[in-house]
């Protein structure tokens, strides 16, 4: 019974013992079960970081490589924008002097074109009043023409007009310094030459204007140049043959001995001389040898301004002179008037040294006794 008890004790105690080991098993196990699902927790968990710090990190270098692009990007575009501010100045500066010698170019250009347009608006003006002046001037010819071809009578007090302007052109004045058609009576018979200009020193010289324009007008009028050319060779001995009649007049014998040996014969306008010497070259030599001075209008003029210099040259002399004898009449007169002074001192002294002898008289012997 006590060895039954005792198995029974025993029993019990292995069975409590049993027990108590399979309980403390279990909580081993519960324990390393817990342990491996906290291992197992920790190590997803660890993973999971691991995951998330990878994803983090890069996130963060994906952040900083930006943060470093854009830094990088910003100090670029910085150098650029300050290399292309360097630039730009570099280039202004560079570009200046060509910007204002453009500028410049372009004033220049802008005043050139306003000055071209005035006077492409001024020369249209001339070349209209030009055209009109040409066509007044056209048919003023034209009515002249038609006039001198009424006679002799008219182109005589053509020219003797011309003749006229151009004396008071140069400066003559007439009745003054020429006389139009003033007879002279010779052996021949009565001449009156159509102006007699005054020369200084009381010479004259004469100037004829009858030259005949018949053949001229009739060559300026002919539609043929055969006909045109024998009017032409008509008109040069028609000039020949009244500077040889003008010459036989010796209009320099009646006048004194001071004036010119020649007689000038004027030809109303260069182009009718310029004709004939066209036809005759030798005209002008052989108007010379027979004392005449065949002129234009421009010769004419060129004479008359010697003549007009010479009456200056004149005048002045005129005016020493007269100078000179108001000086001698000056110096006359002061001479006489520093003889009266000369006298007035004289007796100034005089009356000076009377009064002195007067006032010593009067102290030396006049007031001491009446003292």
């Amino acid at each position: 019974m006590n060895s039954l008890l005792i198995f029974l004790v025993i029993a019990l105690v292995a069975a409590a013992i049993g027990f108590t080991w399979a309980l403390m098993e279990r909580g081993r196990a519960n324990r390393a079960e817990a342990r491996a699902w906290d291992l197992q927790d920790s190590a997803s968990r660890l993973k999971l970081i691991e995951e998330q710090g990878g994803r983090n990190a890069a996130i963060i270098q994906a952040e900083a490589a930006n943060a470093i692009a854009e830094q990088v990007l910003k100090r670029a575009d910085e150098t650029f924008h300050n290399r292309e501010q360097l630039a730009q100045a570099r280039l202004e500066a560079q570009l200046k002097p060509v910007a204002e010698s453009l500028a410049k170019f372009q004033e220049q250009v802008v005043a050139v074109e306003k000055t071209r347009a005035e006077e492409t608006g001024g020369l249209k003006a001339q070349i209209s009043q030009l055209l009109l002046a040409s066509t007044a001037t056209q048919e003023e010819a034209r009515k002249l023409s038609a006039a001198l071809r009424r006679g002799a009578g008219v182109q005589g007090r053509w020219g003797e007009q011309t003749l006229r302007n151009v004396l008071e052109a140069a400066g003559l004045h007439n009745r003054y310094d020429f006389d139009e058609q003033t007879s002279t009576d010779t052996e021949e018979g009565r001449r009156r030459p159509d102006v007699t200009v005054r020369l200084p020193g009381g010479a004259v010289f004469v100037i004829d204007a009858k030259c005949s324009l018949n053949a001229f007008l009739d060559a300026q009028d002919a539609t043929d140049d055969a006909i045109r050319e024998a009017c032409y060779v008509r008109h040069a001995q028609s000039v020949r043959s009244h500077m040889i009649g003008l010459s036989g007049k010796t209009y320099w014998d009646q006048f004194n001995q001071g004036s010119p040996d020649f007689v000038a014969m004027f030809i109303p306008g260069d182009s009718f001389l310029a004709a004939a010497l066209d036809r005759m070259p030798e005209l002008m030599t052989e108007a010379m040898d027979k004392r005449v001075l065949v002129v234009t209008p421009t010769t004419l003029f060129a004479l008359c301004k010697a003549v007009v210099y010479g009456w200056r040259v004149e005048e002045q002399a005129a005016n020493a002179q007269e100078i000179s004898k108001l000086g001698r009449e000056l110096y006359k007169r002061l001479s006489v008037m520093g003889g009266h002074a000369a006298s007035v001192g004289k007796a100034l002294e005089a009356a000076v040294g009377r009064y002195n002898s007067f006032v010593g008289s009067l102290e030396t012997q006049v007031m001491t006794q009446a003292r």
